[in-house]
């Protein structure tokens, strides 16, 4: 078996990070997207709906997310 370990011997960190080279604003909808595995356009899309449909709570989220992630 081919497993991919750093130089400590223990597996990779799957932490939450925002992913700055896939950024459209801040990193926020791509570092979820990489976090759990999915394409970071549906998470766009869903923020886009969820802010419509949700009087724009989302936004204040998704700004409390870039700020404390970074």
């Amino acid at each position: 078996m081919n497993d991919i370990r750093n130089s400590g011997g223990t597996p990779p960190s799957r932490g939450f990070r925002l992913d700055k080279n896939n950024a459209k604003l801040a990193g926020v909808c791509s570092g979820i997207g990489n976090y759990f595995n999915i394409d970071p356009m549906l998470v766009r899309i869903g923020f886009v709906l969820a802010t419509l449909f949700g009087f724009g709570s989302p936004i204040l989220i998704y700004a409390a997310i870039a700020l404390i992630a970074d």
